[in-house]
């Protein structure tokens, strides 16, 4: 969702250095590795980082909390197009499904604060599907187990911004991978991790899959 239909304006870098700062430690000494990491379950960067279970834990929901409160300041949108696109690639009798690397809190608040409530049948976080989140291909084929909407991996279309959306698409064989310039990664870094295509935007989507 951010950096792919959604824009938070770096919220993500903030809420993880308020965290960090939580714990006593340097955000600047760890930042490298979020950056290189966007799109993974946040716990399993703090997990990486911090180490003990404990204090990724504690992490993770002082990283949850800073989150939450920047998207009720409304530093959240929608990137131009995405609703848009979503609807379209609906009107076109295709399943949507929205995923992300944060909590089922963290989702929920952003959808809440776009008005997405209703927009898609399924949104999914890493614990709807077993916990691993990217860059496995848990929660793409969760998407597939729950809507039923394609009878083989091959007719799944995934879309994000980071190079662990690509490795997930790649590992969950989805027959398009598709990388977008309007988030963490540029075209170099997706393409490495497995894009097939990349866009300008999730607005080039529907194009593409016609």
């Amino acid at each position: 969702m951010a950096g792919t239909t959604v824009a938070d304006g770096g919220l993500v870098e903030q809420a993880f250095t308020a965290a960090a700062r939580h714990l006593g430690a340097d955000p600047d000494e760890m930042i490298d590795y979020v950056r290189a990491t966007m799109g993974e379950s946040k716990i399993s960067v703090f997990r990486h980082l911090f180490g003990e279970e404990a204090k990724a834990q504690e992490a993770n929901k002082a990283f949850e909390a800073a989150y939450a409160e920047l998207v009720d300041g409304g530093r959240v949108h929608a990137l131009p197009g995405a609703r848009e696109t979503i609807e379209r690639l609906q009107g076109q009798g295709r399943t949507v499904v929205l995923t992300t690397g944060f909590a089922r809190a963290t989702q929920d608040a952003i959808l809440a604060a776009l008005g997405w409530q209703d927009l898609v049948p399924l949104t999914l976080c890493p614990a709807d599907a077993g916990g691993r989140g990217r860059p496995y291909p848990d929660m793409v084929l969760a998407a597939l187990l729950h809507t039923a909407a394609a009878d083989d991996v091959r007719q799944i279309a995934v879309a994000g911004d980071t190079s662990y959306d690509m490795l997930t698409g790649v590992r969950a064989g989805a027959g398009l991978v598709a990388g977008v310039l309007t988030g963490a990664h540029d075209a170099a870094a997706l393409r490495a991790a497995g894009a097939t295509h990349v866009l300008d935007s999730v607005a080039d989507l529907p194009g593409v899959l016609a």
